[in-house]
């Protein structure tokens, strides 16, 4: 009976959801920036949101970092305003603004009332183009950056293993560098280099702009044209994406730093969305992720961290949506009593367990229900409409995927997830790297 309900209560989000669906509308403009526009009228509030395609899988060597560093130079002024107003105006309006660089982007934001947006667009279009990037803010900006990798990275122990992992993994991807980038790459970045960066790809042929909110679609394209249109597009070098050889057997990593814990990261390379053969894979390896640690009854929680006490805690980790093939990750931390070669033998354990044994269609039927209802009632939130929209469209799978999405992922059976186990969780296509704690 309860199931029953949760459908029932799924069919009537799953329409509401499409009904706002229907109202996104999208418009180019003359030189190239792509408009999106979700008009969602339950209250009189907008998020504006403007994605770069540029991000940290973009750097080259010797670069790695760039994109974020040159995320913090975006709010040190402009000819027209000066350091920290782009904030200060929109805090004045009643808003909040913030910035968030990733692999494969970088992205803007501002939250404000709805009558409020021809702000955010002035001050973003403005910004585009005419940052200052004065050399002694980016001289004061660095060392803020390098303190924040010290912090978050360098004096986080399992944070630190993650990075080795990546690093380790891949021989090529531009996965293997980390969205901060190395040390030396920071010290020996200079203000010349960021402002070449800023040049390049700081433009509107590179750029999306997704609003979503209590607006009128007509007027969005409207104000879009009388703020971003007189920007002049620029040529852009199509990169060409190195191809990660195939692994031909187990890798593995001791890494050995003071710390109190010892901890497991384990990874299996995969396929992206976006470069994969078959259309339901990436679909079938996220609700394997589910199936293994997503909520209190899953495989990892019910039988290593609670039925055997083997971990201390344990995870499952696959992203869908990447611009290169990204690796299916399982991680964790031993409980006191238990070593991490028995962390490790124990989630080996569990994908052996899945490649022998279907999923039962009652436990399929629960993480199924527990996922989708998660991405359903993300809907309400604006904000994730928009960052939805956005990274689709910045890795160039188009925003109509996000209303497939649920359908997609329900569609997954348990002989799917079975498939890909025993396709991608393999061996050779592995890297570990384990925490050897130090003094």
């Amino acid at each position: 009976m309860r199931n029953n309900i949760i459908v029932n209560l799924f069919i009537g989000i799953t329409a509401a959801t499409s009904t706002v669906a229907s109202t996104t509308n999208e418009r180019t403009l003359d030189n190239g920036l792509k408009v999106i526009v979700r008009e969602d009228h339950r209250a009189p509030v907008v998020t504006s949101q403007i994605w770069y395609r540029i991000g940290a899988s973009y750097e080259p060597e010797g670069l790695t970092g760039i994109s974020h560093a040159l995320e913090h130079m975006m709010f040190k002024g402009t000819e027209k305003y000066g350091s920290g107003k782009f904030s200060e105006i929109i805090s004045a309006n009643g808003g909040d603004d913030n910035a968030f660089t990733g692999r494969d982007y970088t992205a803007y934001f501002q939250n404000l009332a709805s009558d409020r947006l021809a702000i955010a667009f002035e001050l973003e279009a403005d910004r585009m183009r005419n940052l200052v990037l004065p050399a002694a803010e980016f001289a004061k900006e660095i060392e803020v950056i390098k303190e924040e990798r010290r912090l978050r990275t360098d004096d986080n122990p399992n944070n630190f293993v993650t990075e080795q992992f990546y690093a380790n993994a891949y021989l090529l991807s531009p996965y293997r560098h980390p969205i901060i980038g190395w040390m030396n790459d920071l010290e020996f970045m200079t203000i010349d280099h960021v402002r070449a960066w800023y040049r390049q790809w700081y433009v509107p042929n590179n750029a999306t702009l997704v609003v979503v909110g209590d607006v009128d679609s007509t007027q969005v394209f409207a104000l879009a044209h009388r703020y971003f249109g007189t920007l002049k597009s620029e040529a852009i070098t199509k990169q060409r994406l190195p191809q990660e050889p195939s692994q031909m057997g187990m890798k593995r990593i001791k890494v050995q730093i003071p710390a109190q814990e010892p901890y497991l990261i384990m990874g299996y390379k995969t396929h992206a969305m976006n470069s994969s053969v078959i259309e339901w894979e990436p679909y079938a390896l996220e609700m394997l992720a589910s199936i293994l640690s997503n909520g209190a009854s899953s495989r990892f929680n019910r039988e290593l961290v609670r039925g055997n006490e083997i971990a201390a805690a344990a995870d499952a980790d696959y992203s869908i949506f990447t611009r290169v093939p990204d690796a299916f990750t399982l991680d964790g931390t031993p409980a006191k009593g238990h070593t991490i070669e028995e962390l490790e033998q124990s989630l080996r354990q569990q994908i052996e367990q899945i490649k022998t044994e279907f999923v039962s269609e009652a436990e399929l039927n629960r993480v199924r229900n527990m996922v989708v209802a998660s991405k359903i009632f993300e809907q309400d939130s604006l904000f994730y409409q928009a960052m939805q929209i956005g990274l689709l469209e910045t890795l160039g799978l188009g925003w109509q995927l996000a209303d497939q999405y649920v359908d997609k992922l329900s569609a997954v059976t348990a002989e799917q997830v079975q498939m890909v186990a025993r396709k991608y969780l393999v061996d050779t296509a592995l890297t570990v790297t384990i925490l050897d704690p130090q003094p």
